[in-house]
Order: C-alpha cells, then sequence, then structure tokens
C-alpha cells in the first residue's frame, strides 16, 4: 500500500500541476491560451456558444469582450489556486495518508474536473487541449483507486487478523 501511495500522490500532483499551469496561463493571457482548431481559447468557446464571431464583439461591443476576458483571467486564478491546494494537500496530508484528504481530492478534483469539461461541451470548445481533462480526471480516480480508504481499512483489517492467527500458531507451538 506504501508504494501505491507513493504513486497516487505524483500522480494527483502532476494533475495539480497542469491546473497552475492552465490556470497562470488563462490568468496571464487568455487572449493566447490555445483552444480548438488553433484559435485561443476564450474566442473559441464564445464563437461555439454564440454561434457568432468574436473580432466582432470586441469591435462593436469592446466592453464586453473586456469583461469576458476579466472573467476569464478571474477563471485561470481559481485553477492555479486550486492546483496548488490540491498539490499542497497530495504531497502533505495525502501522502501522509490522512482520510480526509484523499476525500478532498476526489471531490474537489471531481468537481473541477468535471465542470471544465462541461464547460467545453456547453460551448462547442472541444480540442486536444481540452481532453487533457479526460486524462486529469482518470490519473485522479485512478490514483485515489488505488489508495481507497474502504480498501486501506480492509487490508489493515486483513493485516492484523494475520498478526493474530499468527501469534496464536506460536502460542500453540510454545
Amino acid at each position: 500500500m506504501r508504494r501505491a501511495r507513493g504513486v497516487a500522490w505524483l500522480l494527483i500532483l502532476m494533475v495539480e500541476l497542469g491546473f497552475i499551469a492552465w490556470g497562470a496561463a488563462a490568468a496571464l493571457a487568455p487572449d493566447h491560451l490555445l483552444g480548438p482548431g488553433g484559435k485561443a481559447i476564450l474566442p473559441a468557446g464564445y464563437e461555439g456558444y454564440a454561434d457568432a464571431s468574436w473580432p466582432e464583439l470586441a469591435a462593436s461591443s469592446p466592453g464586453a469582450a473586456g469583461y469576458m476576458i476579466v472573467l476569464y483571467r478571474m477563471y485561470g486564478i481559481y485553477n492555479l489556486v486550486f492546483g496548488f491546494m490540491g498539490g499542497a494537500i497530495a504531497v502533505t496530508a495525502f501522502r501522509h495518508n490522512e482520510r480526509w484528504a484523499w476525500w478532498t481530492l476526489l471531490v474537489g478534483n471531481t468537481i473541477a474536473l468535471v465542470s471544465a469539461i462541461t464547460y467545453d461541451k456547453l460551448v462547442n470548445a472541444v480540442g486536444p487541449f481540452e481532453m487533457t481533462e479526460y486524462v486529469g480526471l482518470a490519473l485522479v480516480w485512478g490514483a485515489l483507486a488505488l489508495t481507497s480508504p474502504i480498501r486501506s481499512r480492509n487490508a489493515t483489517r486483513d493485516a492484523d487478523q494475520r498478526m493474530r492467527h499468527a501469534k496464536d500458531h506460536h502460542r500453540k507451538r510454545e
């Protein structure tokens, strides 16, 4: 179980580093963050959702376009912070087998990644980069499956039973 936990926290950390990298890019340069079809993700998302041109929106309503950029930057900051927090939990509490950390990483990463996947589908902006969300979800769920608190509780119980059996066997031999 110790080796599984060692692999698991590294897998989760990789996903959290992805949140950090994407969040930083979205916060710093949302108009250059690559999306589907080689377009920047923000214009691709707007065009997929509104079935309208981003350059036309920016020209006819620069305030609305600017506001969307601010919102996207804030979304990037939230991703960055989420990645830092998840990474901190993974390398500390989760790595030290604290049960609350397992549940926090399961719920937090599931909500974060499924909401990102849902956004991509709603705005018709699913490209190769967005597929990393599915990979991230699979990595987190796989890592957490390896270290399930239910599994570890059963493993502890089984180890305790083997230990008692060995002690009983040893006493009978004496």
